[in-house]
């Protein structure tokens, strides 16, 4: 088993060139599984993990509802935003400046084949993040990704999760909100769940922005615990 996980942080970079990426990846993984299997080849299959902040983006997962986005093409336009139905789970999602966005693309075989601890785990790497803030992240039964004060009126949701998995391979991610333009939000319900707020950490800190970089290298950190893995830093971007 490969526990060792190819890190990239592609900076900037366009949804649609970015979801290719991960595709391309994705199929590598996937190939050498089914080499392995009609050959018995024995190869070992590589791991990935991309971080990237996107422009301003909306994404509909494969049992969303199109009637969770609030407005028309001319308004994503005038907001400088985009729009994409993709390959994930989950309903809508917006990405944009200011989000750390982390998509793993691991095969699961390498580590447990069980979708639903890798969720729990995505989960987790946040909330240990967020507690090095200070804040007390926690999870919303029947409600994937990472919250605060559930339970309350002042419920929030500070991270998103959707993925896909096919033949135990994985990809899409996680969203966390670190400096992020809560306005964007407005457009949409988020993930479809009515009445739920959306936060962002500098929001929670009350700091006008947080450092990305410290907290990419503590969900790195928490992430490499928590999966038993070994990030390798690739020098080169996409």
């Amino acid at each position: 088993m490969n526990k060792k996980v190819q890190l990239q942080d592609l900076g900037h970079k366009d949804y649609k060139e970015t979801w290719d990426y991960q595709e391309a990846l994705f199929k590598e993984i996937v190939d050498v599984k089914i080499k392995n299997r009609r050959e018995e080849a024995n190869l070992e299959t590589p791991n990935h993990f991309l971080f990237v902040e996107h422009p301003h983006v909306y994404t509909l997962g494969k049992s969303g509802d199109m009637a969770n986005l609030l407005v028309d093409e001319k308004k994503l336009q005038e907001k400088g935003a985009t729009f994409y139905k993709i390959n994930r789970g989950g309903d809508i999602t917006y990405h944009g400046p200011g989000q750390i966005v982390g998509y793993p693309i691991l095969d699961l075989d390498n580590f447990f084949t069980d979708i639903h601890k890798y969720l729990r785990l995505l989960e987790e790497m946040v909330i240990l993040t967020l507690a090095e803030y200070g804040l007390k992240g926690v999870r919303s039964e029947g409600e994937t990704g990472v919250w605060l004060d559930v339970g309350t009126p002042f419920a929030r949701k500070i991270c998103a999760m959707g993925v896909r998995a096919s033949r135990w391979v994985t990809m899409h991610g996680f969203a966390l909100n670190v400096n992020a333009d809560l306005g964007y939000f407005d457009l949409m319900i988020p993930c479809g769940i009515k009445g739920k707020a959306v936060t962002s950490l500098n929001v929670e800190l009350g700091q006008k922005e947080v450092d990305m970089d410290e907290v990419k290298e503590k969900l790195q950190h928490h992430f490499e615990s928590l999966f038993e893995a070994e990030f390798i830093k690739e020098k080169t971007e996409a």
